[in-house]
């Protein structure tokens, strides 16, 4: 599962937090593991909470937050929450171009201890947002030096802020199979018509996608959470 929560602040109620509005929406897909993207953690405007602790608390779930930058007396940046235990976890900050007033960006990764036999690398990420599409690309190569460091399946998951036919996506398919093809809009949750959230996977060998899916959800964020059954083969 990916979900952007936007610090859990529902569109329709400014500076209210709704944790466990953000909570429900995830327990009802009862993911394995789940790429969460603007999550607050300590900050003023949330209340001084933890948001990726208490969401994990909640849904008893393993997870590891990736702080991408200091705000507002906290910290912001994305999360990774999973039913298995994760070990190996870490934040790796990605590029951008200098003058493009590109805010800080990482991708968080760990290794899921799915069994004693299997286990994966996962990573959650949120590329720039900025006008300049060379931020992401530069983006996109960090995190292809973090995929060439390791020989495990790797799933990666996100709000990558670029749509299907962009260049973006075709460097992001170039490293990944996604899990969908005529992938449906993820945003805003209202008459969406942008597809800016996606799952990728490789080697593709490795991986069956079962199904992949939107969810509705038009409360609790700005952009509806996406969902793939993805079967590792041995």
């Amino acid at each position: 599962m990916s979900y952007n929560i936007r610090h859990a602040n529902p569109p329709s109620k400014p500076k209210f937090i709704d944790l466990d509005a953000i909570v429900a929406v995830i327990k009802a897909q009862n993911p394995d593991v789940v790429a969460l993207q603007e999550v607050d953690v300590n900050t003023i405007r949330s209340g001084g909470i933890d948001q990726a602790k208490i969401i994990a608390q909640k849904l008893g779930m393993h997870y590891f937050f990736g702080k991408a930058l200091d705000y507002d007396g906290g910290d912001y940046g994305v999360a990774i929450l999973s039913r298995f235990p994760l070990e190996d976890a870490s934040a790796v900050p990605l590029p951008s171009v200098a003058g493009t007033n590109a805010e800080p960006r990482v991708v968080a990764f760990a290794t899921v201890l799915i069994s004693k036999k299997q286990r994966l690398i996962f990573a959650s990420t949120h590329l720039d947002e900025k006008g300049n599409p060379q931020n992401r690309l530069l983006q996109l190569e960090k995190i292809a030096q973090v995929k060439g460091g390791v020989k495990l399946p790797f799933i990666i998951a996100g709000d990558f802020n670029a749509t299907p036919g962009s260049e973006t996506i075709q460097r992001l398919d170039a490293l990944f199979t996604r899990t969908c093809k005529d992938c449906a809009p993820t945003f805003p949750v209202l008459n969406p018509s942008k597809t800016l959230d996606f799952i990728g996977y490789a080697p593709a060998a490795r991986f069956k996608v079962v199904s992949h899916q939107v969810i509705q959800e038009t409360y609790a964020s700005d952009h509806l959470p996406i969902v793939a059954e993805i079967r590792l083969l041995p």
